[in-house]
C-alpha cells in the first residue's frame, strides 16, 4: 500500500534509520510510558517506539494513512489509532494513571499553534519531543540579546524547560523539505514562571513589547503601563530582545502596583 506525501498536510516522511534511532534514544521510552504520537505518517517511528512502551496512541489527520497504520499495527493491543486533527484534540482525555509523553514530526505550518494548544493541557503532559523547522527550535530555545529571541521563546520558556537536542538534515525525509529541521524536548514546569491569573496580562505585554522590535520598550508598551511607574522596575530605553523573562515578570507586576 503506497502513499504520496501531501502538501496540504505538510507531510515529509522521516525515512533515515539512523535519525530514527537517535530520536528513539532521546525519547528513551520505558515500559511504563503512555506515548502519544502526533502525525505518525507511515509508522516509521511508531514501529520503534511501540515495543518499548506500555501504550501508544497515534493521532493522524490524513484518512488515507489510516488503513496503512491499521494494517501495520492492528495486531498490537497497545496501539490505538485516532482519526483527528491534533489542533482540536483533547489530549487529557487519553490520560489514565500516568502523565502523557507526546511525540511528533509536526507539520511546520501549524507547529507553533499546536505546541501552545498542547501546553494548555500541560497538567496531563510529562514531556514533549518534536521534530520542527530548525528556525522554530532556535526561537523556542533562544536567550535574550539574540535575533531568535522573541514572544515564542518567552511564552514557551515560562511554561517549559526547552532543550534543543540535534539537527536533522533535509535528506532524512521523503520528500526532502526546503528547510533545516531539528529535534527539541519541552518539559512542562511543575510551577510555571507566570501564574495562571497573570498569564493573560503577561502575554499581552510580551506581544506589545515585540510588536516593533526596533522600537524601545517605552514606545511599544506605553499604552499598557504607567511609564513613570514601570521605569522604577525596568530601563524603558531598552528593546524587548534585551529583557530577560524575569524583567518581563517585573514589568507585568508593575502593572498592578499602586
Amino acid at each position: 500500500m503506497t502513499h504520496r506525501a501531501r502538501k496540504r498536510f505538510g507531510q515529509n516522511f522521516l525515512n533515515d534509520s539512523g535519525i530514527i534511532l537517535q530520536i528513539v534514544n532521546a525519547i528513551h521510552p520505558s515500559v511504563e510510558d503512555h506515548l502519544v504520537e502526533i502525525g505518525p505518517g507511515k509508522g516509521a517511528i511508531t514501529e520503534q517506539l511501540l515495543p518499548a512502551c506500555k501504550q501508544l496512541d497515534a493521532i493522524e489527520l490524513d484518512r488515507d494513512l489510516l488503513p496503512i497504520l491499521q494494517k501495520r499495527f492492528s495486531e498490537n493491543n497497545d496501539f490505538f489509532l485516532h482519526s483527528a486533527d491534533a489542533l482540536k484534540f483533547d489530549f487529557c482525555q487519553l490520560q489514565q494513571n500516568q502523565k502523557l509523553r507526546i511525540v511528533g514530526n509536526l507539520p511546520y505550518n501549524i507547529s507553533t499553534p499546536l505546541i501552545f494548544h498542547i501546553l494548555d493541557k500541560r497538567e496531563c503532559i510529562q514531556d514533549m519531543h518534536f521534530m520542527l523547522q530548525k528556525e522554530v527550535v532556535d526561537r523556542l530555545a533562544a536567550s535574550p540579546h539574540s535575533k531568535a529571541y522573541g514572544k515564542l521563546s518567552i511564552m514557551a520558556q515560562v511554561q517549559c524547560e526547552v532543550e534543543s537536542l540535534f539537527h536533522i538534515p533535509p535528506h532524512a525525509f521523503d520528500p526532502a523539505p526546503k528547510v533545516q529541521s531539528a529535534f527539541v524536548r519541552l518539559t512542562p514546569r511543575e510551577q510555571p514562571l507566570v501564574s495562571g491569573d497573570q498569564l493573560p496580562a503577561f502575554e499581552k505585554l510580551v506581544t506589545a513589547a515585540f510588536a516593533q522590535r526596533r522600537k524601545t520598550l517605552r514606545n511599544n508598551v506605553k499604552k499598557l503601563v504607567d511609564v513613570e511607574q514601570a521605569a522604577r522596575y525596568i530601563d524603558l530605553s531598552l528593546r524587548a530582545e534585551n529583557l530577560t523573562i524575569e524583567n518581563f515578570l517585573a514589568l507585568t507586576r508593575s502593572m498592578t502596583k499602586e
